[in-house]
């Protein structure tokens, strides 16, 4: 392979074939290719673009350029969800149980954050003994067994994604779209599914700043998708305020769990029940997934059957089952969930008058939680798992003077005080209630509005 005269070819804006891209893949897998040439090309393709034929033979190869999950015949169909990230975003936590107890086996390969934004594995690993990095054959049997398993990428599953994606992060085209749709699904796909839901977020803690920017990733992946035969749908959700009540990785384990404890089934010293949001985003995704999998008939039906799965309390148990399966102490972490903060500082921010909240900053919030040691300035950043925000207010809410409007955990009385006015900046007091957007903008299906 010639590869400076592909990489000439890109520059151009010609149109690599897919056995092109497949070489390259290859190449680049097998440490065949410097660094600086790949380099090279990922700033041609993010000038230049990869037309949707492209995209679709970069994503395929990049999918085959490691080993794939495969699973025995069975009738549950295998399903997932990916979000795009943001502050607060704890939905896979309660949703991978919802949907084994739905009937589906759901094989959720998730990653870590990076600044502001929190990862799913991070939040996991708060979590005593719990085991986010399984062997393949270990992640299949627990999915066959529990229906639901939530790790990480093992060293051989999608590799030219994590080569690509190194040199992407310092290199500036990061933003190039046709290389984050072959990054997301280039690691779906290797999950086998059959259907899979998309949570694209817009907002000012979001990748995408804007609405538009969200719909064009979203149609990109969803056409994509469907083309490779797994059912692909995407929500375009709000991320201007932290979506839930609680932000960093402990605090959100706990609201995840709160999410799935109907109130009949909480015991005294359970977290507060979840905040609505966080319920929306699980059940709606639920519905989509139980429609495209042609289980439930129509949204309103699957949104119900959901609903009233959830409040069976039969999530919860699948939770527990599931962190067994993956090494957990069950016994510390109930113990852990009893507690009402782990870090060593709490500290109280209260209202100076009676009013509305109008706006919560997603971003100045996660920026204080990264300061406080709960998010990454780097990969090789160690994070304290205890530390952030909770009890958070939500806009269009009340508060009286002097009432809590979030908490800060942190790591000592100093860290504390630090962070005190930076949250406290994330908050605007209106005397009127505000008229909150809604928290799903558009629904995408075969790059068609599925509403």
């Amino acid at each position: 392979m010639n590869f400076l005269s592909l990489l000439e070819a890109k520059r151009d804006g010609q149109a690599l074939t897919a056995a092109q891209l497949r070489e390259i893949v290859r190449a680049c897998t097998s440490g065949q290719i410097p660094d600086y040439q790949i380099a090279a090309l990922l700033m041609a393709v993010y000038f230049r673009g990869l037309t949707p034929a492209e995209t679709a033979a970069l994503t395929l190869a990049m999918r085959d350029s490691g080993e794939v999950l495969r699973f025995p015949a069975d009738p549950r169909p295998l399903a997932d969800k990916h979000s795009t990230g943001g502050v607060g975003d704890k939905v896979s936590l309660p949703l991978a149980p919802l949907l084994a107890c739905l009937g589906f086996r759901v094989p959720m390969i998730s990653g870590r954050g990076l600044g502001i934004t929190g990862g799913t594995l991070d939040k996991l690993d708060s979590i005593p003994g719990f085991k986010t990095l399984l062997p393949t054959e270990r992640t299949i049997e627990i999915v066959q067994e529990v229906g639901c398993v939530i790790c990480g990428q093992t060293e051989r599953m999608v590799p030219a994604d994590r080569t690509l994606y190194a040199l992407r992060d310092v290199t500036g085209t990061v933003p190039s779209l046709p290389l984050i749709v072959a990054s997301i699904l280039s690691k779906k796909l290797a999950e086998g599914l059959s259907a899979l839901v998309l949570d694209v977020k817009f907002g000012a803690a979001a990748f995408m700043p804007t609405p538009e920017k969200a719909i064009e990733l979203a149609q990109a992946m969803v056409s994509l998708g469907n083309d490779c035969g797994v059912n692909t749908r995407a929500l375009i959700t709000r991320m201007d305020a932290p979506l839930g009540r609680a932000a960093g990785n402990w605090l959100e384990v706990k609201e995840a769990v709160a999410c799935l404890s109907p109130t009949s089934l909480r015991r005294p010293s359970s977290p507060a029940p979840a905040t609505g949001d966080v319920l929306e985003l699980v059940l709606v995704c639920a519905a989509h997934l139980l429609v495209q999998t042609g289980k439930t008939g129509t949204l309103d039906a699957a949104r119900q059957a959901a609903a009233e799965c959830l409040a069976s309390g039969e999530p919860r148990r699948k939770w527990d089952e599931m962190l067994i399966a993956q090494g957990a102490d069950l016994e510390a972490f109930d113990r852990k969930l009893t507690l009402d903060h782990t870090a060593p500082a709490v500290l109280e921010l209260r209202a100076s008058g009676a009013g509305y909240v109008s706006r919560c900053d997603a971003r100045l919030i996660g920026q204080s939680i990264r300061e406080l040691g709960g998010g990454r300035l780097t990969r090789e950043s160690i994070l304290d798992y205890d530390t952030g925000v909770d009890e958070l207010a939500k806009p269009g809410e009340a508060v009286g003077k002097g009432s809590v409007f979030a908490r800060v955990h942190a790591g000592d009385t100093e860290r504390a005080e630090s962070a005190r006015a930076a949250i406290a900046s994330a908050f605007e007091f209106s005397a009127e209630p505000p008229l909150p957007p809604s928290l799903i903008h558009k629904v995408l299906a075969e790059t068609r509005d599925a509403r």
